[in-house]
């Protein structure tokens, strides 16, 4: 079963966009990620700010840098 996740990102920002549609086949097969804009947030700014997108386990708190690629996306879920 794969872990849900969330993906911190923004508004306006490409690189987010682009960590989206590489998601995209994960949720289509049942991964459950919640899009995070780190603007609703201050502490959000501070900690993702220079470094979104970031992609995160909820349920081991793990998380995955950009960049990322489909196959670095499907270790991070095995892992």
């Amino acid at each position: 079963m794969l872990p849900e996740c969330q993906l911190f990102g923004t508004l306006g920002c490409h690189l987010c966009e682009v960590a989206e549609g590489v998601l995209m086949p994960f949720v289509e097969h049942g991964l459950l990620v919640e899009l995070v804009d780190i603007a609703d947030r201050e502490e959000w700014v501070e900690s993702y700010g220079l470094r979104i997108p970031v992609l995160r386990r909820c349920d081991t708190g793990g998380e995955l840098g950009w960049p990322f690629d489909a196959s670095a996306v499907a270790s991070f879920l095995a892992s």
